[in-house]
């Protein structure tokens, strides 16, 4: 079954650089300028980010919160041409791919843990399921925390979360308009406008328009996505706001599925044009999406205010692929034949809907005790989960080969599916509330004391649509969190924290392999300790951190790949993440200069089941990444700037035993960009390359639903 075996996505960095760029800002001393610069550091264009709402701290600028998080802005979006998140990997050595395939929605890591797409999730802060195509052309910013995330999400997994910011009403009128082409005709043309309007304009606006022919580098790939966003804010009074913004988008388009092993052997890096998901009966992958929010903030008496926030989501997704998928002739299913071929299913779900609601009540304010102050917040979190899977088909349907020259079926018109070969979709429904204090303690000028608590009440309920598998829980979970921060001089701050995250997990619902199938598991706590220091000034910001996480690890992956009777599921030990992150950026007369890296030691360990890959590299897990930039503005031309650009990722494992690995790469980028003011208007062209060397490597190996997957690193793309 494709949920359980498949799960494909697009990455457009293949085709985000533009050969031209134009972006047109008029309006009274407006200047609104586009480009595709290349710079990959986490913090750009100033030294510290103000603030960012996902740390749970976002009043405190993010200097001196003693939290790992980073903001990718919307100009480092529009100026690297990004269309989804996998196109942010470029900006911090912490975000990697986790199986992020070519039309499909975003699976990413974050420190080596692969993020759940259901539960590690924000938009303005709320939940939401990322099972989809969200599109960033509305986004103001990207917001990463890094590690566990207990004090800010009722259940996650450890490695961090993801919030999606959307652009909101502008001071002054705003009118920009943005034309983008990439090699083989990809096309874009996108609007931003905004401004305040009223009395006192006390009305405000931002519209976002964007529409996109994709015709990438990939075969097969062709498809076109919408956008249409708005957002506007009421200044009722001094002390009140009201905001609202709404986002519709839909996405058409093919997905590339992955490669895989040759029997035991590594291949060697086909034409990453190629798609063998091309088969003529297939039709394009639909999604469409409709999200909003609304928020109401009011100042009270003191330091204090109180904020109150709605939001819903509303997806439906059409699924097909022709999916490759294991070698019945050599009787293995985790990996292609060794003679490059495989088994051919037809995979189709129609209809999947997803629902999410979202309610939030926030307290926050100062008060002095004991001649210490007390930044303090406290809030209650509600959100609702109604998500609808149809029946789906999942067929065999014939052989492929790893040339792409296999057409198992040539009628486009090829029946949806033998009604004996339907499976049963699922309903699952889930109700969480969370209750939260956090408490930042202000023990002297230097000095602060951390805190922070959150309690989560889940009821989950989920059955088949054929009626098997009833399985309903409910679970009380409560995640600490504690730092301490000081200030070694005015621009350098110190600071250790530790903090859990936590992970509910239900063993599966089949009794000819568990003994205690559908039975709910403890909760999975994970826990980590981190120490860092953060420092700016005249130019040169830094940063610098260690971190030590332990995910708790079921059996239930190896019991699935095992197909033994007899199972219990329960835990089998942890998942070791300890790494270093370290981030800089010089900026001084024409010169512009960045560098971030990680370096991670993951380690499977205290297995029973799997006791021989203890000690063992998790898969696709890189052990280090180094981005970085420079970029020079070219003497006597006025606007004129080259920039160049590298990302290095280091060796993956491939296989659990780690017998085959995935050798490191490096890939170079850059761009010329041109900046020109015509009369009251800023223009901006800009001519860019990926991939220079036309580099050919495997990006990533992802292990999924029991399965070894290879994805390829893009050609050169202008």
């Amino acid at each position: 079954m494709k949920k359980q075996t498949h799960h494909s996505r697009v990455n457009l960095r293949t085709v985000s650089r533009a050969v031209a760029l134009l972006a047109i800002a008029s309006g009274a001393g407006t200047a609104y300028s586009q480009s595709t610069t290349l710079a990959p550091v986490t913090v750009t264009g100033k030294v510290w980010p103000p603030a960012a709402d996902v740390t749970g701290f976002g009043d405190v600028p993010l200097k001196d919160v003693p939290i790992s998080a980073s903001v990718i802005d919307h100009n480092q979006i529009e100026e690297s041409g990004a269309r989804r998140l996998a196109d942010l990997t470029r900006f911090d050595p912490s975000l990697t791919d986790s199986y992020d395939a070519p039309g499909y929605w975003d699976i990413v890591s974050i420190r080596g843990y692969t993020l759940d797409n259901v539960y590690n999730f924000r938009r303005e802060g709320l939940p939401i399921n990322a099972e989809t195509s969200i599109p960033l052309d509305n986004k103001e910013r990207v917001e990463l925390l890094k590690g566990t995330s207990g004090i800010q999400a009722g259940t996650s997994a450890p490695g961090g979360l993801v919030n999606y910011v959307v652009k909101r009403p502008t001071d002054e009128d705003l009118r920009a308009v943005r034309f983008e082409w990439t090699q083989r005709s990809s096309f874009l043309a996108a609007a931003d406008l905004g401004g305040r309007f009223g009395n006192d304009k006390a009305f405000g606006y931002r519209i976002n328009v964007a529409d996109e022919r994709l015709r990438p580098l990939v075969h097969d790939l062709d498809g076109s996505r919408q956008l249409l966003a708005a957002a506007g804010d009421w200044r009722i009074d001094r002390d009140s706001l009201l905001e609202a913004e709404v986002e519709w988008s839909r996405k058409k388009q093919p997905s590339q599925v992955g490669f895989s092993l040759l029997g035991d052997v590594l291949p060697g890096v086909p034409d990453p044009r190629l798609n063998l998901n091309n088969q003529p009966w297939v039709p394009p992958t639909k999604f469409d999406a409709l999200t909003g929010t609304l928020r109401y903030t009011r100042s009270l008496a003191g330091d204090w205010k109180i904020v109150g926030q709605l939001g819903s989501q509303r997806l439906k997704n059409d699924d097909y692929t022709a999916f490759p998928f294991g070698c019945s002739a050599e009787g293995v299913f985790d990996r292609y034949c060794s003679d490059g071929t495989f088994d051919y299913y037809d995979y189709r779900s129609i209809g999947e809907k997803r629902h999410e609601n979202a309610a939030n009540l926030e307290l926050k304010g100062k008060i002095n005790a004991g001649g210490m102050t007390h930044e303090l917040s406290l809030g209650i979190l509600r959100s609702t989960i109604h998500n609808r899977l149809p029946d789906y088909a999942y067929r065999l349907v014939g052989t492929g080969n790893v040339q792409g020259t296999a057409v198992v079926f040539s009628d486009a018109d090829f029946a949806f599916a033998d009604p004996s070969q339907v499976y049963a979709g699922t309903r699952r429904d889930e109700t969480s509330t969370e209750l939260s204090i956090r408490d930042a303690v202000r023990i002297s000028d230097r000095a602060s004391v951390w805190l922070g608590l959150r309690h989560t009440r889940l009821d989950r309920h989920s059955i088949a649509t054929d009626g098997s598998g009833d399985t309903s829980y409910s679970q009380s979970l409560t995640t600490p969190w504690a730092a301490v921060s000081y200030k070694l001089s005015p621009t350098t701050t110190a600071y250790t924290s530790w903090g859990e995250g936590v992970e509910s997990q239900v063993v599966p619902n089949n009794a000819d392999i568990y003994v205690n199938a559908g039975s709910v598991l403890p909760a999975l706590k994970s826990r980590q300790w981190e120490l860092g220091l953060k420092g700016a000034r005249e130019g040169f910001a830094w940063q610098l951190a260690w971190f030590d996480i332990r995910q708790p690890v079921t059996n239930i992956d190896y019991c699935n790949l095992a197909l033994a009777a007899g199972c219990i599921g329960q835990f089998d030990g942890t998942e070791a993440h300890r790494g270093i992150e370290a981030a800089a950026q010089w900026a001084a007369g024409a010169w512009r200069f960045g560098a971030t890296a990680m370096i991670l030691r993951a380690r499977r360990e205290g297995s029973t089941a799997d006791a021989a890959n203890n000690g063992r590299r998790p898969v696709n897990v890189p052990s280090n990444v180094l981005r970085a930039f420079a970029a020079w503005k070219v003497p006597g031309v006025a606007g004129l700037e080259l920039e160049g650009s590298m990302s290095h990722e280091g060796d993956r494992a491939v296989l659990a035993d780690n017998s085959i690995m995935l050798p490191a790469w490096t890939r170079m980028d850059a761009a010329l960009r041109y900046e020109t003011q015509m009369g009251r208007t800023t223009a901006t062209w800009t001519l860019g390359i990926d991939n220079v060397t036309n580099k050919r490597f495997w990006r990533e190996s992802p292990y999924q639903f029991g399965h070894v997957y290879l994805y390829p690193g893009a050609e050169r793309t202008v």
